[in-house]
Parts: structure tokens; C-alpha cells; sequence
């Protein structure tokens, strides 16, 4: 955890000893806020994102949130810059103080594409995929799984490298469900922590003696990739009609003819799409057949977004 922190003046804050001014805000969800910042100290601007924390549950799970972080030191996923626990009368604000990327999100980008009539390349698409999956072989190498990836939770970095972020949702990368009761509290976790269009089918209805693993991670991955290959997920719209996302998972992904894709870039979307968890690819084969399928280094000409 961070040295005290303390407003000390109005917009400043101070986090491990160091000032940061407030600039402005970024966004919110439910329970946080994320605000950006400038180190006084560099002259670099970060995100800090405030978590408010009504009980001791939720400043467990807010200090777990920063113990997820500290665990990478990789470049394709967020660094913690520093974490503190402020109190506000009888509640608390955890604060994770996170950098800062301009380009912002991945689903920015494929919504500034999409309002031009574009899409992400080929070639685009086989590099982003290529440090998603790093970044997700890191985590599940340290025995978690992400479960809540989607293009809103991959920042793109000053060189157009994805970095997952939103940690929040880690958690036992191998989960042995043995009996009902544990199936129904697993269903209902995901249920409040890994977004409905981007959840895997298997956690849609919890079986009550089986293992959830990893691949509910490349079951999002493929989610990922279809919106940038389209625009935007395949199970977005089902969401926003008000029908069912767990009736539509349970059948096979059809997926769109479009010259702009390779035969190899649908195959690999439709394995990461396979409904049955043990059919599904794990990321370290992901990998091996991504970086067959990465643009020839020739003069040495690299796609950038």
C-alpha cells in the first residue's frame, strides 16, 4: 500500500510523496472514478482511478485489484504506479494510481475506424492479437485468468501495443466446481463481474461438477478479435435487442464472408469460438499459430495503428 496520501490543496493530491494536480475527469462506472492527473514531479500525466469502498469487502477487493497489477511487470500489461486507501468519514476511497495512455482504448479506435467507414487491417489485427495474447499468457503463467476481457479493457500505447487492463475481475485461472451450491455462487459472480457480451458459455449455466479454466479468457479473446475484425461483437447487438446472450453463446458463431480476411484469421476466430471449453485452444497454441501468421519482417515494414 501507498505512504499517506493527503489533498493538500485545492486540485493537488499527495501520493507517496509525490504532488499531482488534478486535470480532469476521465469516467466512472458504478462504484469508481477515474480522473486524469499530472505528476508535478515529471511533468507525466497519469489515471487515477478511485474505487469507492462502502465495506470491508470492497476494500479487500480493491486492495486485491492492486496486488493483480503488482504481480506483471510486462509490456503488454498495465503497470501500478501506486495504490493508497483514503478514508471519507465512516467510508473509504482506494486509489490506484495507473498511466496514461492518449490513443485510449481499443474500442476507441474501432469506433473512430468504423465512423470513417474503415476497419482495422489484416495486419493490424495479427499484431494486436499477437500482445493481447502475450499479456494473457503472462497472466494465466502465473496461474489467474483475466475473465472480464473486451475491447474496452485493452489500452493502446504510445506505439499502438495493446495492454490489458481492469484487473478487478482476476481470479484462480483452474476452478474445481464440486456441487451445485458452488456452481450457482460462481454463476452469480460472473454474472456481476465478467460483461454478459464477452462472457463464455460455460459461465452462463455452471455445471455443478466440472472445471472452469483459462479459456473462458480465449472465448472473450475471440469476441475481441471479431470486433475488430467487424466492427463490433458479436454478441453486442443480441445484448441490445433484449435477447438472450446465454441462449445465443450455446450455438456456434456464424461469422461474416469479407475479403478483408484471410481463410487462416477466420479458422483461428473460429476455434477461439468453440462452445465446448475442452475444445477450445489454449493461448500458448494461440500464439505458436499467430506468429506463423505475423507479416513477413522483409525491409521491415510494420503495420501501426
Amino acid at each position: 500500500m501507498g505512504h499517506a496520501l493527503c489533498v493538500c490543496s485545492r486540485g493537488t493530491v499527495i501520493i507517496d510523496n509525490k504532488r499531482y494536480l488534478f486535470i480532469q475527469k476521465l469516467g466512472e462506472g458504478g462504484f469508481s472514478y477515474v480522473d486524469l492527473v499530472e505528476g508535478l514531479h515529471d511533468g507525466h500525466f497519469y489515471a487515477l482511478k478511485r474505487i469507492l469502498c462502502h465495506e470491508q469487502q470492497d476494500r479487500e477487493e480493491a486492495q486485491r485489484e492492486a496486488d493483480m497489477h503488482r504481480l506483471f511487470h510486462h509490456p503488454n500489461i498495465l503497470r501500478l504506479v501506486a495504490y493508497c486507501l483514503r478514508e471519507r468519514g465512516t467510508k473509504h476511497e482506494a486509489w490506484l494510481l495507473l498511466p496514461f495512455f492518449k490513443r485510449g482504448t481499443l474500442w476507441n479506435e474501432i469506433e473512430r475506424l468504423k465512423d470513417k467507414g474503415n476497419f482495422l487491417t489484416e495486419d493490424q489485427i495479427l499484431q494486436l492479437l499477437l500482445g493481447i495474447c502475450r499479456g494473457l499468457e503472462a497472466i494465466h503463467a502465473r496461474g489467474y485468468a483475466h475473465r472480464d476481457l473486451k475491447p474496452t479493457n485493452i489500452l493502446l500505447g504510445d506505439e499502438g501495443q495493446p495492454i490489458l487492463m481492469d484487473l478487478g475481475s482476476m481470479n484462480q485461472a483452474c476452478i474445481h466446481v464440486e456441487g451445485s451450491r458452488q456452481a450457482l455462487a460462481l454463476q452469480d459472480w460472473a454474472a456481476q463481474r465478467c460483461t454478459i457480451s464477452y462472457r463464455a458459455p460455460e459461465l452462463f449455466s455452471v455445471q455443478s461438477h466440472c472445471v472452469i479454466d483459462e479459456r473462458t479468457d480465449v472465448w472473450s479473446l475471440g469476441c475481441v478479435l471479431y470486433a475488430m475484425m467487424f466492427g463490433e461483437g458479436p454478441y453486442d447487438m443480441v445484448f441490445q435487442k433484449g435477447d438472450s446472450v446465454a441462449l445465443a453463446v450455446q450455438n456456434q458463431l456464424s461469422i461474416p464472408q469479407s475479403p478483408r480476411h484471410s481463410s487462416a484469421l477466420r479458422q483461428l476466430l473460429t476455434s477461439m469460438m468453440t462452445v465446448d471449453p475442452q475444445q477450445r485452444p489454449p493461448v500458448s497454441l494461440l500464439l505458436s499459430q499467430l506468429e506463423a501468421l505475423q507479416p513477413p519482417a522483409s525491409g521491415q515494414h510494420t503495420t501501426q495503428i
